[in-house]
């Protein structure tokens, strides 16, 4: 009887230690929950991005309007009849 109780005792050590220490233990479950949320996070993020650029896109297919603000703000668009203004800050103007 007594050699049975050992027996007992030394299986229930033997699987706290697989249960705390070894693999696949506690340990790595709460590691691998960290690294979950991290990568969630990283994902929502292009996510968003990916939504943004799709949009983007979407619009410079379909209609003008994204072409011709691209068009304004990176390459200076003025159409006919318009006059360009150009104000500079403060900072610029006493340089001169």
């Amino acid at each position: 009887m007594r050699l049975f109780q050992i027996g007992l005792l030394c299986l229930f050590l033997f699987l706290q230690y697989k249960l705390w220490f070894g693999h696949n233990s506690v340990r790595d479950y709460t590691r691998l929950q960290i690294a979950v949320k991290k990568h969630q996070k990283i994902n929502d993020k292009l996510i968003k991005r990916n939504k943004l650029l799709t949009a983007d896109i979407k619009d410079l297919k379909t209609g003008l309007e994204g072409v011709e603000e691209r068009a304004r703000n990176e390459l200076g668009l003025i159409k006919p009849g318009e006059t360009f203004f150009r104000l500079l800050p403060k900072k610029q103007l006493t340089k001169n």
